[in-house]
């Protein structure tokens, strides 16, 4: 059995993991595409006032920024600087040949963990709400990466 094949559990625990993250991160954008496109609002660049067959009546104050939008936007860049990381660490940590419980729980841990801070961010809980899932994400890649680390200096 090769490490990176389906056959071995431990890589079908990473792809449904790495793949729900994927979906996630690309469903964040067009979360965005959605809220900017139901308000005609927050707009980010000049170009973006220019007619279209979806803003048939652009506004100068499409500009500004709108939370209802931006919040969606923060959301997506916190995804885009956490969730890469993980999809690189994960499939080290993969080729290091963990046992399957441990990285079951580490990846399905990961996606609980950013599940969590979706939550937060949309619903707009506290920093330290926020942080506690963003830490415990966190905190998994670096564990991932340290694992593999390790297994390929020994």
């Amino acid at each position: 059995m090769t490490l990176l094949s389906l056959q071995n559990p431990v890589f079908e625990a990473y792809v449904i993991a790495a793949a729900l993250m994927v979906l996630k991160l690309m469903g964040q954008g067009w979360m965005t595409v959605y809220r900017m496109m139901k308000t005609s609002s927050g707009m980010v660049s000049p170009e973006d006032l220019r007619p279209g067959l979806l803003n048939t009546a652009p506004s100068p104050d499409q500009l500004e920024i709108n939370d209802y939008v931006d919040r969606s936007r923060r959301m997506h860049r916190n995804d885009l600087e956490n969730i890469p990381g993980f999809l690189f660490a994960g499939l080290l940590f993969v080729v290091a040949d963990p046992a399957l419980w441990l990285a079951q729980a580490l990846f399905f841990g990961f996606v609980a963990a950013r599940l969590g801070h979706f939550w937060a961010y949309a619903t707009a809980q506290s920093h330290e709400v926020r942080a506690t899932f963003y830490t415990i994400g966190s905190l998994i890649v670096i564990y991932l990466a340290a694992a593999a680390l390790w297994a390929a200096l020994t």
